[in-house]
């Protein structure tokens, strides 16, 4: 009976310091955060789908983290994404006053063995992503009076399309060299712009036919050029099937008949269902990771944030933390020698 007893009054006094430790983490976490402003690193240049979904989470995820911190949005482009992610991963404070979004196509720059990625891509603290593709696709476009009607134009003669790219590890310059070196289309691909939006520019100056770009990424940046049919999408990858608007635009998995070409696209496009991830460095106290990691999940379920979404035409199908770290680990196991494969394909840059 005693023994009992005092195994209970030992199970009360543990529950009550569990409680008291929960009750200071809490008040850590609030502690920390109350008066102070969140950088959120942005890892290209404003106006493109990055940007504005960095914008977006900037009006709401303070809300939803004790303390109610501001944030305030750094825009740090170059190296396709890789200049961010090394900032993130190797000089920011590893505190939580930090987070950033990162390319989709950046993590897997370390993956193919690029030596300018310093980072571990399953290191990093994953708060989520804004999209995991369900709704959305990745559509190389052309200007609407480009002579390019269907993938067949691109394989004749004469008919040229010259696409805009970033460094290597943005996803536009990689699909723009797999339409050319795998699916064997005539495309002059101009590297060195920095985001969507000079593209953009550049094809209104003709000085490009087109960019590969996501369909909601389009739609959400250049409303007007969309809806006014000023430019026309010839394949969209990132898709297993066909998107229910864009019934008689191809997949890149359809264009790709052959195995080892199929399974190349395969490994380019796993980014894509983790298409707009956010991020913190790794090492972060466990209170204030879970706090961000929480913070991201609430806030993505929050209708004002849906509707603030809905207003720049960004449609959700977020996920979270383990999900974006689950689809990270998949990339890093894929065999050697489809890596070997696409690094010949799409070169990984040094």
């Amino acid at each position: 009976m005693i023994r009992q007893k005092l195994l209970t009054a030992l199970g009360i006094a543990v529950l009550a310091t569990g409680f008291c430790f929960s009750a200071q983490a809490q008040e850590s976490v609030e502690s920390f955060y109350k008066g102070r402003t969140i950088t959120l690193i942005v890892p290209t240049s404003p106006g493109g789908i990055n940007d504005i979904s960095g914008r977006l989470l900037s009006r709401h995820f303070g809300r939803f983290l004790s303390g109610n911190p501001s944030v305030v949005v750094q825009n740090v482009p170059g190296g396709g994404g890789l200049v961010a992610a090394n900032k993130l991963y190797n000089t920011s404070e590893r505190d939580g006053s930090v987070i950033s979004l990162i390319q989709r196509g950046t993590m897997q720059l370390q993956i193919q063995g690029n030596s300018n990625a310093k980072f571990d891509p399953q290191k990093f603290t994953w708060l989520g992503s804004l999209s995991s593709y369900a709704d959305d696709g990745y559509l190389l476009l052309v200007n609407h009076d480009h002579p390019a009607q269907t993938v067949a134009d691109l394989r004749k003669s004469g008919i040229v399309a010259k696409l805009g790219g970033d460094q290597p590890g943005s996803t536009n310059l990689t699909f723009a060299v797999i339409a050319k070196n795998v699916l064997g289309l005539n495309i002059d691909v101009v590297r060195g712009y920095p985001g969507a939006a000079p593209m953009f520019l550049a094809m209104e100056r003709r000085e490009l036919d087109g960019q590969v770009i996501g369909y909601n990424s389009v739609r959400a940046g250049q409303p007007s050029l969309w809806n006014g049919k000023k430019m026309r999408p010839i394949i969209q990858f990132g898709r297993i099937t066909r998107l229910p608007a864009l019934p008689d635009v191809p997949t890149g998995r359809e264009l790709a008949t052959d195995p080892r070409m199929l399974a190349l696209v395969e490994f380019a496009e796993l980014p894509f269902f983790m298409a707009l991830p956010f991020l913190a460095p790794p090492g972060l106290p466990a209170d204030r990771a879970s706090a961000l990691q929480k913070a991201f999940v609430g806030m993505v379920a929050d209708k004002d944030f849906q509707s603030d979404a809905e207003k720049v035409n960004l449609e959700l199908s977020p996920i979270d933390g383990k999900a974006v770290l689950d689809l990270v680990a998949r990339a890093a196991a894929t065999p050697k020698d489809v890596i070997a494969l696409y690094n010949e394909m799409v070169p990984v840059g040094h």
